[in-house]
């Protein structure tokens, strides 16, 4: 690593040095509010005299969370605490702490905006050291056949965990201020919420959790003294520091570590500062402690994009959820700009789902971030405007590259860029050329984090404590060739399996290193929270009150099918609106569909290719190769039998036998 990305020295200040010098600067200009705020309520007191919150106070602290926060500070040591309050002015002291670390930097071409760069150790999801914590590990994954190695979760002994987070926590924030984010997973005080409280001594996650969730003061009035799901984080590097850190950024990969604990409700994560790791509201708590709530209390928590859909023509509008793994176009997709005039498309959410049934029998959703954490290369104004649009402010880029004139550059946005420009690339290569260097400018897997509100097409129920209504699940991943851009399943049932059997090229969102077709099912191969043929058992109870539920129509697509020269057959983006023409049709029950022995395909002139730049090979698209699909049953077999076992539920194997059957009619 050039020496320019390490520190010149280890002998870092405290955090909360920086933070009194800054509270001080804002008293003289009249804001003493800065540092004191009145309590929320009245509880009472305890001894903590050995604790010093700088920022907001304990005594203002529901008791289930003051003991909570009391036992985490005697633990982890931190020098002061920092009770987050989520507005304007905390907001402008955590930005000045990080760029006096020099952890975060402006760029100056837009309105607040700021660019991370991380150790080159942490810039991923660790998936291989994610792991769930429960007394029996059948209650976390499958056991896996032939002594095969889990590919549907991570388990660790509750003993075994305890000693290896006593290993780590204690004494680790010192020098350092542990922040307490009271933060609401879905709108505050809806039904279909849920309240998290994360302890950290990372401003950066403070930072980006008020971007990606609702953060604050009021989400402790709205809790009161119910549960709330715990989450302890730590960067792993107390203070003074004992070895140099590259680009300034804190972490301890030797030593990384990220625990869910769902007896407990709680989540434990050290070592890493990337996103995915630390900002434990995301996939930690809305999708592997949320997969378990759903399941106990009957509702999903799913790796799902929301939109909503309108005919223009019509006046129908219907909301569509989308299964996709990460890096595989959701964020495109949930911001589409339909190339065909007579549709509008509007964003509800473009990661997350979650999802209950109403007193009605109507499938109804809410996402619960309020930010996009989105993978930036690939994001230009051709493939993604509305996104281009949302992130020209208050938008914490990680990884990405930066321009001479104060602006971000990444693999997409070649056609975009100024004559004369610049580029320095996330590895601080000084004037970066694509021609003459052998790696990317930015990280393949660099982000930015932007508030949702900002999109230009957010939908106006995008924060209704209701939810929107589901007229349509669909799943669907990268697969170069055999599987056809669109087809719908026969019923419920087959839908779930048709979830089950996801396979997916894989990505940079996570730590593998080439491109191979995994499995994937539901997209939520690294985050169930639970035994995968549990989770099967649960979509499919619902199947079972198909006569009091309006269940949604269930299809799969896939974008990136290529040809014999390895270009893709279909244009893709804003033209993917003609796909979900397709979907709309038939959720209102139109004939517009051939039965073919994988589901439901588009009959040949139901598909709208009008006004397409080029045409398209619809052949091509569609043809089902014998040979590839005779391949696809046996590797799901394969899958079910070595991973799922006898945890598999026999519906699923009864619709993998009809596939098979069906399949060798080709």
């Amino acid at each position: 690593m050039p020496e320019r990305n390490e520190i010149e020295s280890c002998d870092h200040h405290s955090d909360h040095e920086f933070r009194e010098e800054f509270s001080t600067r804002l008293l003289k200009e009249g804001s003493p509010t800065l540092v004191k705020r009145p309590r929320l309520q009245s509880y009472p007191k305890r001894d903590s005299s050995h604790l010093r919150a700088i920022y907001g106070e304990l005594d203002g602290l529901p008791a289930k969370v003051r003991h909570y926060v009391e036992e985490n500070a005697r633990l982890c040591k931190p020098d002061t605490i920092h009770i987050c309050d989520g507005s304007e002015r905390e907001n402008e002291l955590i930005t000045y702490m990080l760029q006096k670390d020099n952890i975060l930097r402006r760029l100056p071409k837009y309105d607040n905006c700021w660019l991370a760069r991380t150790d080159p150790a942490d810039v991923a999801r660790v998936e291989r050291l994610t792991y769930i914590t429960t007394e029996l590990q059948r209650d976390t994954m499958p056991t896996p056949k032939y002594g095969a190695k889990s590919q549907l979760g991570n388990w660790m002994a509750p003993e075994d965990m305890d000693n290896e987070l006593n290993m780590r926590f204690p004494d680790c924030m010192k020098g350092r201020t542990m922040f307490v984010i009271p933060f609401s997973m879905g709108p505050v005080g809806s039904p279909l919420s849920k309240i998290g409280i994360q302890l950290t001594d990372s401003a950066y996650v403070v930072a980006s959790m008020r971007v990606m969730t609702r953060m604050g003061q009021n989400v402790l009035q709205s809790l009161g003294e119910k549960d709330f799901v715990k989450a302890l984080h730590s960067v792993g590097k107390p203070l003074p520091l004992t070895s140099p850190l590259h680009n300034n950024w804190p972490c301890n990969p030797k030593n990384t570590i990220i625990a869910h604990m769902p007896e407990k409700n709680e989540i434990c994560s050290y070592g890493s500062g990337y996103g995915g790791n630390s900002l434990l509201g995301k996939k930690c708590f809305a999708l592997r402690i949320g997969s378990i709530l759903a399941r106990n209390e009957r509702w999903f928590a799913e790796h799902m994009l929301i939109l909503g859909i309108e005919n223009l023509d019509t006046g129908v509008k219907k909301y569509v959820a989308a299964a996709f793994p990460s890096a595989c176009g959701k964020t495109n997709l949930a911001m589409m700009k339909p190339t065909l005039p007579n549709y509008k498309v509007t964003c509800v959410g473009d990661d997350i789902a979650w999802m209950r049934f109403d007193s009605q029998g109507r499938l109804r959703a809410i996402n619960p971030e309020a930010g996009f954490f989105g993978v930036a290369p690939g994001t230009s104004y051709k493939t993604n405007p509305h996104a281009m649009d949302t992130i020209k402010k208050n938008t914490i880029f990680t990884n990405v590259a930066e321009t001479s004139d104060g602006g971000y550059f990444w693999e997409g946005l070649e056609d975009e860029m100024e004559p004369g420009v610049k580029i320095r690339s996330w590895l601080g290569d000084e004037d970066w050329k694509k021609e003459e260097s052998d790696r990317p400018a930015a990280h393949p897997n660099s982000r930015f984090c932007t508030p949702a509100s900002q999109c230009p097409i957010m939908d106006p129920a995008w924060e209704d404590p209701e939810g929107v209504p589901i007229d349509a699940i669909i799943f669907g991943g990268r697969r170069p060739e055999g599987v056809p851009l669109v087809y719908e399943s026969f019923n419920w049932q087959h839908g779930v399996f048709l979830g089950a059997a996801m396979r997916s090229e894989s990505t940079a969102a996570a730590e593998h290193k080439a491109k191979q077709i995994m499995n994937d099912p539901f997209a939520m191969r690294p985050f169930f929270g639970y035994n995968f043929g549990d989770y099967l058992s649960h979509w499919l109870s619902f199947g079972k009150q198909s006569e009091e539920l309006q269940l949604p129509k269930i299809f799969h697509v896939n974008w990136f099918r290529k040809d014999s020269n390895g270009k893709f057959l279909w244009p893709g983006f804003g033209e993917n609106c003609r796909v979900l023409d397709w979907v709309l049709q038939r959720c209102n029950g139109e004939d517009v569909f051939v039965d073919t022995p994988i589901g439901r395909l588009p009959k040949y002139d139901s598909l709208n290719l009008q006004g397409l730049d080029k045409p398209v090979d619809l052949d091509a698209l569609f043809h089902l190769p014998r040979e590839f699909w005779e391949n696809e049953v046996n590797a799901v077999y394969k899958y079910f039998d070595e991973q799922v076992n006898e945890d598999l539920p026999k519906e699923i194997m009864a619709e993998l036998k009809a596939l098979e059957a069906r399949v060798g009619a080709l």
